[in-house]
């Protein structure tokens, strides 16, 4: 069983990303949104997932995203969300970012939650727009629910629109207004609307806004048109390629990215929209990393989507 860990510990670790004054956290670069590994009995397993951030410390990301969408978050307790933050934070390099999931469907419990995570060792949050009630959830309401939620957390808050899973989009003249508050420091955009996400970076450019792609489907798109990174679920499995298509393109090397991001689309639709979190976890055991069971109710692959999903992987050249 795992041995829960000292919570002065972790506030003794050094924060992970250069700090500025003016503008918080430098998130540019490639963050792979963690799956969280279980037992057969569905418990987290602990010593998979420490193995797993091992062979991620070998990759140049810039950090890691802990209870995002890939991290089955909606599926763990608050105590566990908690726990595998601190357990991140331990195992993490000190010059990684450490990014934690905290949003919640209220903007008290987000508060709570965000100020643990912080106590955890988070160096910033990954705040998801609340959608139960989506018909409510207009502009007026998500710029109160964020702005309460910057105001009374410890560290940055990183703003997250992720429509596929919400069926809500975080409107864009919400994101330029918030992008004014001094502990909100970016976007990770996961809905695929380059136009949008360049009008973003437009909108918020004296702001020292970031935006960060949400996949590495559109990953050489998002940076021409100003992102500064990613938070991309294939990187959980393609880490080094993810990372070396960031490099291309901020070196200006664009036939070389071109042709890079042309391989990776199939792969990464395939652990995204087309098979999700199973998809992913099942092509992480493939590339020695621990993927395993989901949570209930998600269920294994069916041995037709086993073979698309080795088919997506092999005809691009990465099997």
């Amino acid at each position: 069983m795992h041995r829960p860990r000292v919570w002065r510990a972790v506030r003794a670790l050094s924060r992970a990303a250069p700090l500025s004054a003016a503008s918080g956290p430098d998130l540019s670069g490639i963050y792979p949104p963690i799956a969280t590994p279980f037992t057969a009995g569905e418990d987290v397993d602990y010593g998979r997932l420490e193995e797993n951030l091992q062979k991620y410390a070998q990759i140049p990301f810039k950090g890691l995203v802990v209870q995002g969408s890939n991290g089955e978050y909606p599926y763990l307790s608050d105590e566990e969300r908690v726990e595998v933050v601190r357990v991140v934070r331990l195992n993490l390099p000190k010059n990684k970012l450490l990014m934690a999931g905290s949003g919640c469907e209220s903007t008290r419990a987000t508060v709570q939650l965000t100020q643990k995570m912080a106590s955890a060792g988070a160096d910033c949050v990954l705040v998801v727009t609340p959608c139960f009630y989506k018909g409510k959830m207009d502009n007026a309401a998500l710029v109160h629910h964020f702005t309460q939620v910057a105001d009374q957390s410890p560290v940055p808050v990183v703003l997250y629109s992720v429509p596929a899973n919400t069926g809500l989009e975080l409107p864009l003249e919400a994101v330029v207004t918030l992008a004014q508050h001094p502990n909100i420091v970016g976007l990770k955009d996961s809905g695929g609307d380059i136009t949008r996400m360049g009008l973003i970076v437009h909108k918020t450019s004296t702001q020292k806004f970031q935006v960060l792609a949400g996949s590495a489907g559109f990953l050489m798109a998002a940076y021409c048109v100003g992102a500064v990174g990613g938070v991309c679920a294939l990187a959980n499995v393609l880490g080094p390629q993810v990372c070396e298509l960031h490099r291309l393109c901020v070196s200006g090397r664009w036939d070389e990215a071109r042709a890079l991001q042309q391989r990776l689309i199939e792969p990464n639709a395939a652990v995204t929209r087309g098979l999700g979190v199973p998809g992913l976890k099942t092509a992480m055991q493939w590339f020695g990393f621990h993927g395993g069971s989901c949570r209930s109710p998600l269920r294994p692959l069916t041995e037709a989507q086993t073979q698309q999903l080795r088919k997506d992987f092999t005809l691009n050249g990465w099997m």
